[in-house]
């Protein structure tokens, strides 16, 4: 199997999420204890989701989150580059628009959406400040951005002991339950690797964006930023 390597070549990252598109989602609440649906539904109000909002969410994967925003209402778009993900996600929610496609290069016209969203995917894009302008782009003035991602606990012993569990835990987690247990190797160095919060504030603001905020989920296993254009 294959699987993405921090050089994060397009093809690799899609064939990677393509091979383990089968256990995604069951893999996500076992790496996460369950918090992943706490982290959902904090997105999901950052959003501030409302009737007849429209909504891209991009590395939408399966499509769980999006089909959350359209329960509450909203006109979603399911936007994601692994071909299998979509496939999986359609199975599972026929209901949604997916659309299959490239983060750095949207196939969206100006000033579309209300509100522009991913979450735990800007990462594993080959250029996420070109992924940042993109969604600034095709979001209306005014809209939102909400990226949720994982980051940089806060307090130095806890992260001492998260980067134990990213190195021990995961592995024999995903050897056990997942498709493709070297993919989730990529997972943690990916992890590592991001920037910490205020970094990625700053990227956003690069890009554009304005009123950039963050919050810590989890003592910042988790970051949510948020922000206006």
């Amino acid at each position: 199997m294959k699987r993405a390597t921090l050089e994060k070549h397009p093809e690799d990252v899609s064939t990677m999420f393509d091979e383990v598109a089968e256990k995604y989602d069951v893999m996500n609440t076992l790496m996460t204890g369950g918090l992943v649906t706490v982290w959902r539904k904090t997105t999901t109000e950052a959003l501030g989701v409302a009737p007849g909002m429209t909504i891209l969410d991009i590395a939408a994967g399966t499509g769980t989150s999006a089909a959350q925003y359209a329960q509450a209402g909203a006109d979603v778009v399911a936007f994601d580059f692994s071909e299998g993900m979509i496939e999986k996600g359609k199975e599972r929610y026929p209901q949604l628009r997916f659309v299959q496609g490239d983060a750095m290069e949207l196939p969206f016209e100006d000033g579309i959406f209300d509100a522009t969203t991913i979450s735990y995917g800007l990462r594993n894009i080959a250029d996420p400040h070109k992924a940042l302008e993109e969604m600034y782009r095709v979001t209306k003035p005014g809209g939102t951005l909400v990226v949720c991602e994982f980051s940089r606990p806060v307090n130095l012993t806890f992260r001492r002991l998260y980067k134990f569990f990213l190195g021990t835990a995961i592995p024999a987690v995903s050897k056990l339950a997942s498709s493709d247990a070297e993919a989730y190797d990529y997972l943690t160095e990916s992890i590592l690797n991001w920037p910490h919060q205020e970094e990625l504030a700053e990227w956003m603001y690069d890009a554009g964006w304005h009123d950039v905020e963050y919050k810590n989920l989890t003592n910042g296993i988790v970051a949510l930023h948020r922000a206006r254009r």
